[in-house]
């Protein structure tokens, strides 16, 4: 025997309860409480459990698991996209690709048809646009293929068996809040056709091996709008990050069952689509004042991949009673401790003066090398020095002032080298294990922020 009860779900962040309430509890919106219907079994207790068919036989020893894999992978034609997958898109996979309105998911996704439609059948589904837009955009972005296949529909149960009788090679689903099944009463886009949505495109991709793409709406705190379980369901979940009055585009992986979490993509939105941007340090270093004081180079590591980023600092005396501190690319509350360090174990005064900190091209620096430019761009506003534009810094603070070391020592420095600066100044312990001789580029090794700013 099975009961059926109402719960209220909210549809924004997944919050469930057993009443209505105006005002969800977790995330704070309001009128966000949908009604559902769950079936509760009341098989319980031994009876219950007898009831149940005896899967004994399907338990294994590990050892006589067969742990070869022929990892089957299909190039997107965008090396980029590639990197962040892991080497290129894996046989039954189902990947997750969020991110703002207007950011280039579609985009993204009808530009890597026209490369793989060369070798496979693809169908793309749409829920939000005509045959006839998909078909004006597929033009303007140069995608001619003919195994390239529309279909717009929104009714999951159909979509599905369709894929199960046609059998394409790639799959793309754009986007999975416009999916429903008519099983379910609640309207698209709420949490229950969305989990139940994404739970039938998952087996049919395990089932049949095809790999597919969601295209996944964000709501205004930058998450995937729809159940957090949707995450874990797929194989691996991609966010497009980017400002709408900047042309650049990061991609980024969040969860990756077959690769790496810390490498990104860059893209370049222009007329013809995204394009590639394989040397993202000369780019975000492409007009870089060399004379002005507060800007300072730093170098982060995404993956195994170094990247330069211009960091600028500003620093003024303020007409408020509480001064103004904006930081712009970096954590607010990491650029308040580098300042806190310079009053107390420098002597800097900060107190009435109006700090700004902005990393150019819209990167955002997580990487906590990045706090001894931070540091030397402040204290090059302050002063009013200019840091000599050949000169790249990076390095941990710590709260004594001192600097902690950082990894990757070596590749940073290559691509200081590389990209033509001519001195690094870094923590004394990061040179361990490099080999200075080999580089043809004055190093540095320094204990504190005071030596630091000494060789500026």
């Amino acid at each position: 025997m099975a009961k059926v009860r109402s719960s209220y779900v909210c549809n924004q962040c997944g919050y469930e309860t057993s009443k209505w309430n105006g005002k969800c509890p977790n995330c704070g919106e309001w009128n966000t409480f949908e009604e559902v219907e769950v079936t509760v079994s009341t098989r319980s207790g031994a009876k219950g459990a007898a009831s149940v068919k005896d899967i004994s036989d399907s338990i294994v020893n590990v050892n006589s698991v067969d742990a070869s894999y022929n990892e089957t992978r299909y190039k997107t034609g965008l090396s980029e996209l590639d990197r962040v997958l892991g080497g290129g898109l894996v046989k039954g996979s189902m990947v997750l690709l969020g991110g703002e309105p207007g950011i280039g998911k579609s985009t993204i996704l009808l530009q890597i048809c026209s490369f793989l439609g060369d070798d496979h059948t693809i169908l793309y589904v749409s829920g939000e646009e005509s045959l006839r837009q998909i078909k004006l955009r597929a033009d303007r972005l140069g995608v001619k293929t003919p195994n390239l296949y529309l279909l717009a529909e929104t009714d999951c149960e159909r979509i599905c068996n369709v894929i199960v009788k046609q059998k394409p090679e790639i799959v793309i689903i754009d986007s999975i809040q416009t999916m429903s099944m008519a099983g379910i009463s609640s309207a698209q886009g709420s949490v229950t056709q969305v989990r139940e949505c994404t739970n039938m495109f998952m087996h049919t991709a395990k089932s049949e091996e095809i790999p597919m793409f969601i295209v996944g709406h964000v709501n205004k705190d930058g998450a995937i709008a729809g159940p957090k379980v949707m995450e874990h369901i797929v194989d691996c979940v991609l966010y497009f990050e980017g400002q709408r009055n900047l042309t650049y585009r990061i991609l980024r992986a969040a969860k990756n069952r077959f690769g790496s979490t810390n490498e990104i993509g860059v893209f370049e939105m222009a007329d013809k689509g995204l394009l590639e941007v394989e040397n993202p340090s000369m780019l975000l270093l492409e007009g870089r004042p060399t004379d002005v004081s507060g800007t300072c180079v730093a170098c982060i590591v995404e993956g195994t991949r170094p990247i330069m980023a211009e960091v600028q600092a500003l620093v003024s005396k303020s007409t408020l009673s509480t001064p103004r501190r904006t930081a712009t690319g970096i954590d607010y509350y990491r650029m308040s401790i580098i300042i806190a360090v310079l009053e107390k174990r420098l002597g800097y005064f900060f107190g009435g003066l109006d700090v700004y900190i902005n990393i150019v091209g819209g990167l955002k620096l997580d990487d906590t090398a990045a706090d001894l430019s931070v540091a030397m761009a402040l204290y090059s506003s302050l002063t009013d020095k200019i840091i000599d534009s050949k000169t790249i810094a990076f390095g941990e603070i710590g709260l004594g002032g001192e600097l902690r070391t950082v990894t990757h020592a070596a590749q940073r420095i290559a691509e200081a080298e590389r990209m033509g600066f001519e001195k690094v100044i870094l923590p004394a312990h990061a040179l361990k294990g490099v080999d200075s001789k080999k580089f043809g580029i004055k190093i540095v090794g320094v204990h504190s922020i005071k030596e630091a700013f000494r060789e500026i």
